[in-house]
């Protein structure tokens, strides 16, 4: 269950507290590092599912392959997709989860997405646009469903919200089976971060 807003609940305080946060230490493999980029001038805020090990280790969020495949879908370079004044990037997990036995990444902590993302969301005012990017953003904000089904009605969810898969190098072979993605929703896409950051 989400804390309470404690008194000073301004973005500020909501970065040192997740910063500090040690909710999950005794579970997380590698330790408490929380990666996230806010600010209260963002317009577009892009919603993953954790920090792999090498964001891990950089403190980088998407800086990865998976992010390089996110920035080709996006047509952004480096610059602005890390230029916090215009982009936040807050994960359902703010902290690397470990991996499973058949090898990927193991799910975000259940407890980080309501008592971090929430009330980063909230503090943002300045949001025109939310990216849900894979299953787990998706799952948190919209509710139980399968991926490729959220992912192909994108056009419900208006235009502040659309959702994606997650870009790792999985989603090549899915993407050929889904050509409607690079199609339709990719021009979509490109168009509201671009009115997003008018």
């Amino acid at each position: 269950m989400p804390e309470l807003p404690a008194a000073d609940d301004t973005l500020e305080a909501a970065v040192r507290e997740a910063l500090a946060c040690r909710r999950c230490e005794a579970v997380l493999p590698l330790g408490p590092r929380p990666v996230f980029r806010v600010s209260g001038t963002a317009r577009v805020l892009i919603i993953g599912q954790a920090p792999g090990t090498k964001v891990h280790m950089t403190g980088v969020p998407w800086n990865d392959a998976s992010g390089d495949r996110l920035r080709r879908w996006l047509l952004m370079d480096r610059a602005l997709f890390y230029d916090s004044a215009w982009i936040a990037i807050v994960p359902t997990g703010l902290c690397y989860p470990g991996r499973l036995a058949n090898g990927g990444d193991a799910p975000p902590r259940p407890e980080c997405a309501p008592l971090w993302l929430d009330r980063f969301a909230r503090l943002m005012p300045q949001l025109r646009l939310t990216l849900l990017v894979g299953s787990y953003a998706l799952r948190h904000r919209l509710g139980s469903g399968a991926m490729t089904e959220r992912v192909r009605r994108f056009r419900e969810l208006g235009p502040a919200v659309v959702p994606l898969p997650h870009p790792s190098w999985r989603t090549t072979g899915w993407e050929r089976r889904n050509p409607w993605f690079g199609e339709e929703l990719l021009p979509v896409l490109r168009s509201s971060v671009a009115t997003a950051l008018e």
